[in-house]
């Protein structure tokens, strides 16, 4: 099978594309042939090795991916031979076939009327995305949220799912093109960061304060951001997209009593956890929100496709098409 292969640590370009063996298959694992692969930021630390974990090299990168089951081993029953699923793993993903434990697949199989590739961009932004608003921040309809960072993948779903849960968005992001696509999924508020102070331009969108702000992004949007709350606000800090953590005043959170909280899948209440993934899988197949698909790939240019992500101008999901 052909694969993109981290040799050594390095920049986007240290990727290159191989063949390597299919790997053997072990009890209670599924072979899946791969058609599209999404790219996250997650993907470019690890092969610079700025990932809290490290994995040696070689190995090939993506974790987010979509196809159709090839092969299972003994034990396997939630999924068949011809099943489309979706799936997250920690590396591997970038390659024509993935062999994977089954209960890695987030979604399992891909719901009837979804493509494939609308699956690979789904998992990943729109459950962080999701669960960061329906169970960290507790958005009710009529909140004002600021979404950071919201031309990029978790971003950009913020926007369309704090829509969604009927929240009124205030979209921040780098440039013209990320704000035109944040308003086409409904942010009702733009700010550009890059032509305008940004604690600036959110009082005056928001003279009464935001209920809720959500940052995948951190670097120096955060503090600005926070102030912007009014008193008994939410701040979820979810990433650190600009590659810096912020030092937020504590007494800015004493001040303004508002509530800072980090945002973990393990941190989620088993029950909540359910409720997220049923309604946002409702969401999904009923066409209310869709992930936005900025750019694909081929897999010969999957140096390109983490390049984009890298800079910071991907717009929405950077996907890897693995059929072409």
């Amino acid at each position: 099978m052909r694969a993109a292969v981290c040799g050594a640590y390095g920049p986007p370009e240290v990727v290159t594309v191989e063949t390597l063996p299919s790997a053997p298959l072990e009890a209670g694992q599924i072979r899946i042939r791969i058609e599209s692969a999404a790219v996250n930021f997650s993907d470019v630390l690890l092969i610079a090795n700025k990932y809290q974990v490290s994995v040696p090299p070689p190995f090939t990168p993506g974790s987010e991916f979509a196809g159709v089951v090839s092969e299972i081993a003994e034990g396997v029953t939630a999924v068949s031979v011809g099943d489309r699923v979706t799936g997250t793993g920690f590396v591997g993903a970038f390659a024509e076939e993935i062999v994977i434990a089954s209960d890695k697949l987030t979604l399992g199989r891909i719901p009837d009327g979804v493509e494939t590739r609308i699956a690979a961009a789904f998992g990943v932004a729109h459950r962080t995305a999701y669960h960061t608003l329906r169970s960290v921040a507790h958005i009710k309809p009529g909140d004002e949220l600021i979404v950071l960072g919201a031309g990029g993948g978790v971003g950009l779903a913020a926007v369309q799912l704090g829509v969604a849960l009927g929240a009124s968005v205030t979209a921040v992001a780098s440039s013209t093109n990320k704000l035109d696509v944040a308003a086409s999924y409904g942010a009702g508020h733009l700010v550009n960061h890059r032509t305008e102070d940004l604690r600036t331009a959110l009082k005056k969108a928001l003279p009464h304060g935001a209920d809720v702000v959500a940052d995948p992004v951190g670097g120096d949007l955060s503090e600005p951001a926070l102030r912007a709350l009014r008193p008994g606000g939410r701040f979820v800090t979810i990433g650190y997209a600009s590659g810096v953590i912020p030092k937020i005043p504590l007494n800015l959170i004493l001040v303004k009593g508002v509530q800072v909280n980090g945002f973990q899948f393990k941190d989620i209440p088993p029950e909540e956890y359910r409720r997220n993934e049923a309604e946002l899988t409702d969401l999904l197949v009923a066409g209310h929100t869709v992930p936005h698909i900025g750019a694909e790939f081929p897999l010969d240019k999957a140096s390109d496709a983490l390049r984009m992500v890298a800079d910071g101008q991907a717009v929405g999901k950077v996907l890897i098409d693995l059929t072409s």
